[in-house]
């Protein structure tokens, strides 16, 4: 699909700002440190859909002691919090995704990338099942593999 057809990341929180995050975080129990705020800001922010290893290398430019376990315990805290979807797959390591709205994520099985796409078709559908089965959906997730415009150009 070409990416000029997608709306690559549409962020569904309103770009919460720091003293928001920490009055969330702090609201929880959760204490808050400088690594800590770094990660949760990289993921919020993020448009991509990130592994750990690719927030821990990220961030470990300004804090070269941070461990890639305090990377995944804050990704867990985020998950936990509803702030972060994780999205698990068989053949590679989990991502994360911030955009936590009905949408579509389109996963190129070449190279891994992944897109939004909010389609409004996505939004009525899940408004209708919601409607027929009376069910309040925790999360959800719909993926379509295709190929990105990079990779579909090398075949």
């Amino acid at each position: 699909m070409p990416e000029s057809h997608l709306s690559i990341y549409t962020l569904t929180r309103d770009c919460m700002d720091d003293q928001q995050l920490i009055t969330k975080l702090r609201s929880k129990g959760y204490k808050i440190t400088p690594q800590r705020l770094a990660i949760c800001k990289l993921m919020l922010s993020s448009k991509d859909h990130p592994s750990a290893e690719q927030i821990y290398q990220e961030v470990k430019k300004t804090y070269p002691t941070i461990s890639l376990a305090t990377v995944y315990l804050t990704l867990d805290l985020l998950r936990n919090l509803g702030l972060v979807q994780e999205l698990g797959f068989s053949d590679r390591s989990s991502r994360y995704d911030p955009n936590n709205a009905p949408h579509i994520n389109i996963i190129c099985p070449q190279c891994g990338k992944i897109y939004d796409l909010e389609a409004t078709s996505v939004k009525k559908l899940l408004a209708q099942i919601v409607a027929e089965t009376g069910l309040t959906p925790l999360r959800q997730r719909l993926d379509l593999y295709a190929l990105c415009d990079k990779c579909s150009k090398k075949t």
